[in-house]
């Protein structure tokens, strides 16, 4: 058994997917087991190549399900607790980071400004596996009766300073709709009723509020079909990414460079009027970088990748 170890969301899962691919084609025999969180399931099966996914939430003692593997790799951070988690499964390899904190000397240094794709292709590569950092892609559901065509306005975030201001989400889905996009919004039960204030103040029908409607799979068939995708630096932004869908994703506390969708993709556009010096900031609600963003920076932003979806498919054709 090969596992590893990758107990966080959505957009975690998704930036790891080059490195999870990297260690099934190292080791076609051996059964790839992941260790994250259960409610990930519709995404895993959309990754492809792990055959079992053991729920785990958080770095507490491993189920007895994950003793004794061949290899356990750490794609959940630095450590030490996540190394000592995964010491106590009592491996016959750890693939870490090195963390002398957790007795583990082995593996490369941990850099704090690395992307979060090329961390875990680093790693693996350190220990002879090669990764494509590239390989983001996730495999198509069918759309089992979610909307096809609509722009994907995602307000919501589970870190306050990663939330643009409602408002300027209503100001930005009136214009899109008024430009013949047919917007829907989407997030957490929780964040339903900011959907829907958004949506009133759009003068969008009650029906755009898929907020709380939507379980993980249906959300990555609703992306997957979707004709653009507006977001903070949260997991939908990395769905997109996932199925090549136009996005606009805006950054606040993080800057793209950690973050970001890949380079050299012009379908996906990254906003970050920012500087190092502006994610020391501890203040409450959405951080200012984030606020720096004006409705029509987005709208222009929205031109440019759709420009950039016509031009790829003439292309294509």
């Amino acid at each position: 058994m090969i596992l590893a170890l990758r107990a966080l969301g959505v957009g975690d899962l998704a930036t790891a997917v080059p490195a999870l691919r990297a260690l099934r084609a190292a080791h076609p025999d051996r059964e790839l087991v992941l260790a994250a969180p259960g409610w990930l399931a519709p995404l895993v099966d959309l990754v492809g190549g792990v055959d079992r996914l053991v729920p785990t939430d958080g770095l507490g003692r491993p189920a007895p399900a994950l003793r004794t593997p061949r290899v356990a790799v750490n794609l959940h951070g630095r450590g030490p607790e996540s190394h000592r988690m995964l010491t106590r499964t009592r491996p016959g390899r750890l693939l870490a980071y090195a963390s002398p904190q957790a007795g583990h000397h082995d593996g490369p240094g941990w850099r704090v400004d690395e992307h979060e794709v090329d961390r875990w292709c680093r790693l693996l590569g350190w220990y002879g596996i090669p990764a494509d950092r590239t390989d983001l892609d996730l495999r198509r559901p069918a759309p089992d009766g979610v909307p096809t065509g609509v722009t994907v306005l995602h307000p919501g975030s589970k870190v306050p300073a990663k939330r643009w201001p409602p408002g300027r989400f209503a100001a930005l889905a009136r214009e899109l709709a008024a430009q013949g996009h047919r917007v829907v919004l989407t997030g957490s039960r929780d964040e339903r009723p900011t959907a829907q204030r958004i949506a009133a103040d759009a003068g969008l029908p009650a029906g755009a509020v898929l907020a709380g409607r939507t379980d993980l799979g249906r959300l990555a068939a609703l992306v997957a079909y979707a004709r653009l995708v507006v977001s903070g630096d949260t997991g939908v932004a990395h769905l997109a990414t996932g199925y090549r869908t136009a996005s606009v994703v805006l950054f606040g506390p993080v800057p793209p460079a950690r973050w970001g969708p890949p380079p050299g993709r012009p379908r996906h556009r990254a906003l970050w009027p920012g500087s190092e010096d502006s994610r020391r900031w501890e203040g409450a609600g959405s951080h200012p970088t984030l606020a720096a963003i004006g409705v029509e920076q987005v709208v222009a932003a929205v031109d440019e990748v759709e420009r950039a979806v016509r031009v790829s498919g003439a292309v294509a054709a």
